[in-house]
């Protein structure tokens, strides 16, 4: 019998990736808003873990307007429960991009990776460190010529974090 809060668990800190939602510049210095979210292989690795590799699986349909939609199934008791989400193909690598979007937003259904929607959008920080990289978004003014940025994401809060087993290296 699957436990379905184990597919709820938060994940660790290398499982979550950041999106910039919006940037700009301010006294001549990039700024970033991001969002967290969990990885595609991350969410098939707890449905491995917790489901078994045989008893989850996907599949995709063509949304209205263009976009996908990902049927993410569950097999349970010998009967599979599936639950649909969707998303727009990407500007980049667009159908592999759309599959994968369509994929987190389905498995979200099954309240994978849902606690993410929790936290408050964060931003950027070490504007000149190399993590992530990002560009500014100048919808007035497109003939600016607004260099790349690089950027580390913010540290996610401990109810964000998988539980510390080894609590021996907590200090007072």
């Amino acid at each position: 019998m699957i436990n379905y809060n184990d597919l709820k668990k938060p994940f660790k800190q290398e499982d979550i990736e950041w999106r910039i939602q919006a940037s700009g510049i301010s006294n001549k210095v990039p700024w970033a808003r991001v969002l967290a979210y969990v990885t595609n292989r991350a969410i098939m690795d707890r449905l491995d873990s917790v489901c078994g590799a045989e008893n989850w699986r996907n599949e995709y349909l063509q949304a209205p307007g263009g976009g996908v939609l990902c049927g993410l199934s569950i097999k349970n008791e010998g009967e599979w429960i599936t639950k649909y989400d969707g998303a727009e193909n990407t500007q980049i690598e667009a159908v592999k991009g759309g599959l994968s979007a369509a994929m987190k937003r389905a498995a979200v259904q099954w309240g994978i990776g849902r606690y993410l929607y929790k936290l408050d959008a964060g931003f950027a920080q070490n504007i000149s460190s190399k993590k992530y990289n990002g560009s500014i978004y100048c919808p007035i003014n497109t003939k600016k010529n607004i260099p790349a940025f690089y950027w580390t994401p913010p540290e996610l809060p401990g109810w964000a974090l998988p539980e510390n087993k080894d609590k021996s290296c907590l200090t007072k």
